[in-house]
């Protein structure tokens, strides 16, 4: 591998004994374990692109730092990644061409996360998800007893996070309680970002169950095929095309695991499609539901749902600002940041609660999306489907990460 070419994974910044290294994550977990790197190796890596060798690679690091490096170091270095998976290369073809083969064979999604973002041990489990509603802000333990009465309403739609359950702990409370106080739904679409799709499909869906420590959330594979037969039928798409994206993708795991937990698993089926990102449309200035690729799908999604009989909810995992040099940005998150990413994201949220989904993506696009809002792609979509409805604001946070100068942003709504 004269010419390495790394795959597309994140890369940021993280202090460690007082020294700067740079982590390399794949958030597909194709690549199942991080690296870490020192400044010179990053360097060199920002320099994998398929079209320098070896010697230029030596060139440029001469240029850099002033001193020479080794062939056999650059060569350790390609080697490593290339183990890791981190490279495209045969030895990554065939652990994906592995991994797609396990994946298409098993009856459902496993719970990818389960042990390391929230207990596995179901008794546990429980216990760690109501301790939710007892943290700074959360809606309190008197919540968890409200049972909704038999003439409860209905939501229409929720929004909910998708960063780490500890993290957003509040947030999530105060979304699935808001779940438990109204009439049970019988079908929900779980509408996740896809935080590694970049394919031609801008959405992708799963026939599997999404299997939580509290049990497998059903998904209804009869109203799977028959969106994707719609969708193939007006676009030629293939819903299924990046199947695979589900696998790692923790936006749905999360809510699936909160609905087992307000819900049971019995009763009610799911219908869990990824959203990848609308980026291009807002360099392009570009409204999504004007977009072929959307249109037809949103069209597809809107002729299934309008035959339904089922209550029917839209859930929409999602967090809002990413912000800081983890996040590619040349500054950190002081006070004065975190407080504009506040007053700029409740501005956002003003037009959610007005059910407004083209002033939602115009005032993400009018600048550009500075604050890389994560979950445009499925809110927008929510939106499109729920056009007009009013939502309510249940809660809104910013997570620091001081380790990485950055945060995250995450709310959660109700729209009725």
């Amino acid at each position: 591998m004269d010419q390495p070419l790394i795959r597309p994974v994140e890369a940021f910044p993280i202090e460690q004994r007082e020294q700067t290294l740079i982590c390399l994550r794949d958030p597909s977990g194709l690549a199942p374990e991080p690296i870490m790197l020192g400044l010179g190796a990053y360097f060199l890596v920002t320099l994998f692109d398929g079209a320098h060798s070896t010697l230029d690679l030596q060139a440029a690091f001469q240029r850099r730092f002033g001193e020479a490096i080794p062939p056999e170091k650059i060569r350790a270095l390609v080697a490593a990644l290339d183990r890791a998976y981190f490279l495209d290369s045969p030895a990554f073809a065939e652990r994906l061409r592995r991994v797609r083969e396990e994946f298409r064979q098993s009856p459902a999604r496993a719970a990818a996360l389960a042990g390391l973002c929230y207990e596995r041990e179901p008794s546990r489990l429980r216990a760690e998800l109501e301790s939710f509603f007892e943290r700074p802000n959360a809606p309190g333990r008197e919540a968890l007893a409200a049972a909704p009465p038999a003439a409860a309403g209905r939501l229409a739609g929720l929004i909910a996070p998708h960063i780490d359950p500890r993290r957003g702990a509040a947030a999530y409370a105060w979304a699935y309680g808001e779940l438990r106080r109204h009439a049970r739904p019988e079908l929900i679409v779980i509408l996740g970002t896809s935080h590694y799709g970049a394919g031609p499909e801008l959405f992708s869906a799963t026939r599997k169950d999404y299997l939580t420590p509290l049990g497998a959330v059903p998904t209804d594979r009869g109203f799977v095929d028959r969106l994707a037969a719609r969708y193939a039928g007006s676009h030629g798409g293939d819903l299924f095309a990046d199947e695979l994206l589900h696998r790692n993708e923790h936006s749905i795991e999360f809510q699936a695991l909160f609905l087992a937990w307000a819900l049971g698993v019995e009763g009610y089926q799911a219908v869990p499609i990824l959203a990848s990102s609308f980026h291009q449309m807002v360099r392009a200035g570009e409204t999504p539901a004007n977009s072929a690729r959307v249109a037809r799908f949103l069209d597809a999604l809107r002729e299934e749902l309008a035959a339904e009989r089922r209550r029917v909810l839209i859930v929409a995992g999602v967090d809002f600002a990413h912000v800081g040099r983890k996040f590619g940005d040349s500054f950190g998150v002081g006070a004065g940041v975190a407080e504009r990413v506040r007053r700029e994201d409740l501005a956002l949220i003003e037009t959610i609660k007005a059910g407004d989904p083209r002033g939602f993506f115009a005032a993400i696009a009018r600048d550009g999306d500075p604050r890389k809002i994560c979950g445009l792609a499925p809110m927008y979509t929510q939106l499109e489907l729920l056009s007009g409805r009013r939502a309510r604001l249940l809660h809104y946070d910013i997570a620091l990460e001081p380790q990485t100068d950055s945060l995250v942003s995450f709310a959660s709504l109700a729209i009725g």
